[in-house]
């Protein structure tokens, strides 16, 4: 019997069509108040060529984000959602509240005290506080997005990166406000050097700290270790950042360039550190559950090496692109980043992660698999890397369009928890080198599991 879509998903649909739009609007007011009030403190030639040396050092930071972000591609919304709150709500709501404290310290303190205090204890409080709000509602409302550590990373980063933009567009409109391009402290070059060169990283670094955190508690049941994550890593960002404004306002050039070689310097080659960890951690994660995908005859045999590298994966994506468009690679990515997710979720629910939705969940994505690949081997061209970059074979047609469903044959022991249900099969869907199904010519010479693979999946048989 096949199951559809259940009614919750067509709702979440609907609901994920009006919320990034009352989404996009709200931060789009938020950014027209933050424009003018810069405007207002620099000038309209301050905003401009603070704006154009802003987006210098912006589109490295993001690339190297995005970078990070390859096993699992997050949606594109979600991270253009994260620069958004950085660059718009978290900076209006950081320039309120800092300049409302800041005025406050120098009545109860006396005059000049608010900068500095503001600079090192109310700015590093807030700011993070305000970045890190994004992590939280992420965790909350939409924890469906965070598989560990490294998509904690990313989203940090995206959104720190976001607070950057901004802030730099206010800090080299002041400068070309007080003094010019070259001024005699330096002026514009000197804070785009500053700011833009030796430390474009320097808002991510302290932002990714409370993503580290956010990805622990991601990974983890107990609310008490949840919370306690979340909170650490949002203290040790608040600890850098109060470190780092205060080196660079209390002290002398001597101690701040101290503190950037023997801190800063080394806790960003920390993070790369536990980026690539993470990264590699992920790979053996999909390399282990895709011998089951296999088996249970979800993916053919010959895809798993495709599927278990990333620059086998580019490699594919790319020979279909040369011979059928962007289109029929789009369709690869879709299936390869489906293979992903499900094989993510696989590995939480094994270790304990996911429970109480584990059932609906792994149908859903096993479903979203379905589809995806159904598409994929709809195009012939897609599957000519599986093919060893031969055409397909003489008689081979593409599956009737329609809805698509798949059989869980899962091993013993290898399936989802108990009450999750399984797709009945459907005429005309049956992904090559399965055995014959309507619609499917024979499968190719050499189109079997690669040499040394354990299992097979019920009904194999090797090409003769």
């Amino acid at each position: 019997m096949a199951h559809p879509l259940p009614r919750h998903a067509h709702a979440a649909r609907r609901r994920g069509v009006l919320a990034p739009v009352v989404g996009l609007v709200l931060l789009g007011i938020c950014g027209l108040v933050v424009l003018g009030i810069v405007g207002s403190s620099v000038g309209p030639g301050g905003v401009i060529v603070g704006a154009l040396c802003a987006l210098l050092p912006v589109g490295p930071v993001v690339a190297t984000f995005l970078w990070v972000d390859r096993w699992e591609p997050e949606p594109p919304r979600m991270l253009l959602f994260a620069f958004l709150w950085g660059a718009c709500f978290a900076a209006l709501s950081a320039l309120l509240i800092n300049s409302s404290a800041a005025l406050a310290a120098d009545q109860l303190l006396g005059r000049g005290s608010g900068d500095v205090l503001g600079a090192v204890v109310i700015a590093p409080f807030v700011e993070e506080a305000v970045k890190g709000l994004f992590l939280v509602g992420l965790l909350i409302w939409r924890r469906r997005e965070f598989d560990g550590v490294v998509d904690g990373i990313v989203y940090a980063g995206l959104t720190a990166a976001g607070f950057a933009f901004t802030e730099n567009i206010l800090y080299i409109g002041r400068a070309f406000a007080e003094g010019g391009i070259a001024a005699q402290g330096g002026g514009v070059l000197a804070v785009v050097l500053l700011r833009g060169v030796f430390s474009p990283f320097a808002h991510p670094l302290f932002t990714v700290m409370t993503g580290i955190g956010a990805g622990i508690a991601a990974a983890n049941r107990r609310p008490a270790v949840r919370v306690l994550a979340v909170l650490a890593g949002y203290l040790v960002a608040v600890v850098l950042h109060s470190l780092w404004n205060g080196a660079a306002t209390l002290f002398g050039g001597g101690v701040f360039l101290g503190v950037y070689a023997f801190v800063m310097l080394p806790l960003f080659v920390a993070m790369i550190v536990v980026i690539v960890w993470q990264r590699r951690r992920e790979a053996r994660t999909v390399a282990s559950q895709l011998p089951g995908f296999a088996e249970a005859g979800w993916i053919a045999w010959s895809e798993v090496p495709l599927l278990g590298n990333l620059s086998r994966r580019r490699g594919w994506r790319a020979a279909v692109r040369r011979r059928a468009g962007s289109h029929a690679a789009r369709a690869v990515a879709d299936y390869q980043a489906a293979v992903t997710e499900l094989a993510f979720l696989r590995a939480r629910i094994s270790r304990g992660s996911v429970r109480d939705s584990a059932g609906p969940r792994h149908d859903e994505m096993l479903h979203t698999l379905a589809v995806a690949r159904a598409r994929a081997v709809g195009m012939p061209d897609a599957l000519t890397a599986t093919w060893g970059n031969r055409p397909p074979p003489p008689g081979w047609q593409p599956p009737p369009p329609g809805p698509v469903t798949v059989t869980m044959q899962i091993p013993q022991g290898y399936g989802p928890p108990p009450g999750a249900q399984n797709y009945a099969p459907q005429p005309g869907y049956g992904p090559p080198g399965h055995g014959p199904r309507p619609g499917y010519g024979p499968p190719p010479q050499g189109y079997g599991p690669p040499p040394g693979a354990q299992g097979r999946p019920p009904g194999w048989n090797p090409p003769r």
